[in-house]
């Protein structure tokens, strides 16, 4: 189960003219991880040049002070009662509205990763070989990529990234195994997120761990071949039919040849 856990930020900047420049701005955060009350945080930051002084926490229930004017104020707002509750109260009149839209929205939106297997060389000297596994374009961004070799899944030599966003709603992630081949072997990418009803397990093929300049000769090969093969059919099948119109036209030559011989026959036999 993947563990999702959101983050929606309010914020709004309250400038003060003071001869220095300095400014006071204040942020409104919501945390939760579902709709409900209880697995919801609201918090108030107050900031003061890039610092924080004080904050209300609805999981303490009172403003607590970081710095001495902070620690000041906030014993003077905690000692009104009514102001307290009604912070307090901002969970849910602020938070749940928020969250309910999030979930209704985006949050509910999820896009399936495509994952790309490759061998490159080794990052350590440990082992001959190593593996790739490229996921791309999934949200959330929250998942698990882990090997599988034989169907058991592997624990050691395994170093992962972390997901890393496309500054588009998507995210991609990538993580290496090194490895000593053994012949017959299985090895597997094994990919787990919200977006998929099962994992998506993709098969490493050795084949294609062939260098792109070798796979391009190959391929120029294959092809020249292709077309010798054709120019060679074609060639015989020229030669064929022109091998029939000459015997043709030779039978058609002795086939008037031995008609004017026979008609001479005649007119010799008449005189």
């Amino acid at each position: 189960v993947v563990n999702i856990r959101f983050l929606f930020s309010v914020c709004f900047l309250l400038p003060v003219h003071l001869i220095y420049g300095f400014m006071e701005y204040y942020v409104w955060r919501c945390d939760f991880n579902s709709t409900e009350l209880k697995d919801i945080e609201f918090i108030y930051s107050m900031y003061y040049n890039k610092i924080e002084y004080a904050r209300f926490s609805s999981s303490v229930g009172e403003f607590v002070g970081f710095t001495k004017y902070g620690v000041n104020n906030a014993d003077i707002w905690n000692s009104d009662k009514g102001q307290v509750a009604a912070w307090r109260a901002q969970k849910e009149t602020v938070c749940l509205q928020h969250i309910g839209n999030f979930y209704s929205n985006p949050l509910s939106k999820s896009a399936k990763p495509y994952v790309r297997l490759h061998s490159t060389k080794p990052l350590s000297s440990h082992h001959p070989a190593m593996l790739v596994c490229s996921v791309y374009d999934f949200y959330p961004s929250e998942i698990k990529v882990s090997w599988l070799r034989d169907g058991q899944e592997v624990s050691s030599d395994v170093t992962s990234t972390e997901e890393m966003a496309d500054g588009d709603w998507y995210y991609q992630t990538h993580s290496h195994l090194e490895y000593t081949p053994r012949s017959g072997e299985k090895i597997s990418c094994k990919v787990e997120h919200a977006s998929l009803e099962k994992p998506l397990i993709t098969d490493w093929d050795p084949s294609s761990s062939m260098p792109e300049s070798e796979r391009n000769k190959l391929a120029i090969g294959a092809s020249g071949l292709i077309l010798g093969l054709i120019l060679s059919l074609a060639g015989f099948i020229y030669y064929r039919r022109k091998a029939r119109g000459q015997n043709s036209h030779s039978q058609t030559s002795s086939y008037h040849t031995e008609i004017s011989s026979d008609q001479s026959k005649s007119k010799t036999t008449l005189h």
